[in-house]
């Protein structure tokens, strides 16, 4: 069998060009200053100005440009190296200095030696990794003394369930590989995409255990009932720039955030 790291590069990569054409990522109005981040991570990165930041499993860029333009000196990474190459000409059309590297994960503390004031990762990223120690020791690697941990991400509640929000169909907990075939893409259903994928759940106590043991100190989690985006099928806005699944309406937590700080001895 092909390794996951294959499998889901494969996909990204085939998702990238939809992606850039899609009204989802809105390209032509972030070419013109409209910034991609949301208020959730917005309120816990607070002023960057003139701070260091790694962005992990940045996609084509939006968001490490995005931080770039709030005055932060910014590397993102990416798996896919389609997503990269987007990510180096869009931000070089955006006019900022933003860097971008092709990497797994796990690999990168055998690429990068530099440190951050912060590391951020956000919305659909952590269910592609099977190990949360390994992580979290990426995290810790990389962060100076003091540095922040700043993370989005959608809930794991949403992630029990088929696409269609009928019947609980996945563990909570991380049991095992999940292996899919998945038609269209989440920002755009319609696309004559079909994509095998490889992707693991991740309960909370997952994640923020695993944070702890990294000496990363928790300072902020925070769950929410409403997404910042329309990537699941039977989804309503309900706000502008809110959406929940219509059947549950506000009775289920759809993203949650964490802001941790690592020890500085």
């Amino acid at each position: 069998m092909e390794n996951y790291l294959d499998i889901n590069r494969k996909s990204w990569n085939a998702k990238v060009e939809p992606h850039l054409k899609s009204d989802f990522y809105f390209v032509d109005e972030f070419l013109k200053g409209r910034t991609s981040l949301n208020s959730i991570e917005l309120e816990l990165l607070g002023d960057i100005e003139g701070k260091t930041i790694l962005h992990l499993q940045c996609h084509f860029g939006q968001d490490s440009i995005s931080l770039s333009r709030m005055g932060a000196k910014v590397i993102g990474i990416d798996l896919s190296d389609k997503a990269i190459e987007a990510a180096k000409d869009l931000a070089k059309e955006c006019g900022t200095d933003t860097e971008f590297i092709c990497s797994d994960v796990y690999e990168l503390p055998n690429i990068l030696s530099q440190k951050f004031d912060i590391v951020f990762t956000s919305y659909g990223t952590i269910g592609w990794l099977p190990d949360l120690e390994k992580w979290a020791s990426v995290i810790n690697h990389f962060l100076k003394p003091d540095g922040k941990f700043i993370m989005a991400e959608f809930h794991p509640v949403v992630w029990m369930f088929d696409d269609d929000f009928k019947d609980v169909a996945y563990n909570y907990f991380n049991e095992k590989p999940i292996t899919e075939t998945y038609e269209g893409t989440y920002a755009d259903f319609s696309v004559e995409l079909v994509q095998e994928y490889v992707m693991w759940n991740h309960s909370l106590s997952e994640v923020m255990q695993n944070l702890i043991n990294k000496e990363l100190v928790i300072e902020q989690f925070h769950e929410f009932d409403w997404s910042p985006y329309p990537c699941f099928k039977h989804i309503e806005e309900f706000e502008k720039g809110k959406w929940r699944i219509k059947r549950f309406g506000n009775k289920m937590p759809m993203v949650y955030s964490i802001a941790a700080q690592k020890k500085s001895s």
